[in-house]
């Protein structure tokens, strides 16, 4: 059985971090491509909001005996599966991971105005997450 504390903490976090997204990134491509320190906390931030994200649903995935997902990605298709979450926001929120990839790895260096264009559907995906999983512990008694 899933702790719920802990599921609640991480999902605390993940909020504070979608809202520092949100709060950063601004009304234009321009302002943002022309600044790289908000490019990094930005991108800082979106990547603690969708390592959290991945976490807990590794976390839930095994402490329920649903398996062992290979990915960031399985984990989500696991959790939809399961109807945790639907099929398409499993495919957003491993959009959201892929992301998070390129940031931390630094696949051919992240493109700003791609990144700015990226960031308001994975942060409606984190945040619909976020509901989903509240639910979930909520429903459980947590």
């Amino acid at each position: 059985m899933t702790e719920p504390l802990l599921i609640l903490k991480k999902l605390a976090i993940l909020r504070e971090h979608v809202g520092r997204v949100r709060r950063r990134r601004p009304d234009t491509v321009e302002a943002f491509t022309s600044d790289v320190d908000v490019q990094d906390a930005a991108a800082l931030s979106f990547v603690v909001a969708v390592q959290e994200a991945s976490d807990i649903a590794l976390h839930i995935v095994a402490d329920e005996g649903w398996g062992l997902p290979g990915s960031y990605k399985d984990a989500f298709e696991t959790l939809a599966q399961q109807g945790v979450i639907a099929l398409p926001h499993a495919k957003q929120l491993a959009d959201c991971a892929r992301v998070r990839n390129r940031i931390v790895h630094g696949y051919t260096s992240v493109d700003a105005e791609r990144l700015w264009t990226e960031l308001p559907s994975g942060l409606d995906a984190l945040d619909g997450y976020v509901e989903a999983i509240a639910k979930l512990v909520d429903n459980s008694g947590g």
